[in-house]
């Protein structure tokens, strides 16, 4: 009996914590504040978001209509685009998370990946109607198509811009010059990952020549 009590509070904690993303959207200077400082948010609600961009992402190549969106699938790659909503997440938390000493940031890592992911809700409910929409649509009301796209990923940047803001308790003016240097941070880290990755492949290639070469030799 306690078992099932502790579960269904579980249930209901996560129900409570993913309504109030929707609160997030219209409140994010209240929302984002409560979300983390009085733990209104929640990992897995956090997770949910982030899982359900990504499936709007990837349903979207099947079910958008071709008047919109023509899609060639022998150059489609599903691991890329998940890749390329994970990767990106990634990159932001942990180059924003490791200048928050620089700037005096008070949030966490776990805290900046729940905010960012709460701030993606606006994707995933703009493009659900709107993949839907596109199927009905003549070539000159396609154009909607991409200033909706446009406006949720717009609406999303928004909504993570204030959640740093609150999470880190910054100003205005800090906040913006926070994102400015995030945005430098990811840079930075791509181009540490694509020197070390150079560096392995090109460490793999030696030791593949010095085998053969060994081989040729006996």
């Amino acid at each position: 009996m306690s078992i099932s009590i502790k579960n269904n509070e579980k249930v209901s904690k996560y129900l409570d914590s993913l309504k109030f993303a929707f609160y997030c959207l219209t409140h994010p200077m209240d929302g984002f504040w409560d979300l983390t400082h009085e733990k209104r948010g929640s990992y897995a609600a956090a997770n949910t978001i982030l899982f359900v961009s990504i499936l709007v992402r990837i349903l979207g190549l099947k079910y958008t209509g071709f008047v919109v969106q023509v899609v060639n699938w022998e150059r489609i790659n599903i691991f890329l685009y998940i890749a390329s909503i994970i990767f990106p997440l990634g990159l932001f938390v942990v180059g924003n998370w490791a200048l928050t000493t620089l700037f005096d940031g008070k949030g966490r890592l776990g805290q900046v990946y729940m905010a960012t992911c709460y701030g993606f809700l606006p994707y995933p409910l703009i493009m659900i109607p709107t993949t839907l929409l596109s199927n009905v649509v003549t070539i000159e009301e396609a154009e909607f198509f991409s200033a909706l796209s446009v406006v949720s990923l717009v609406w999303a940047a928004i909504l993570i811009i204030c959640a740093m803001g609150q999470i880190h308790e910054y100003s205005g003016g800090k906040n913006i010059l926070f994102m400015f240097a995030s945005i430098v941070a990811m840079l930075i880290i791509v181009f540490i990952l694509m020197l070390f990755f150079s560096m392995i492949s090109q460490g793999i290639g030696y030791f593949i020549s010095l085998g053969k070469e060994l081989l040729f030799r006996l």
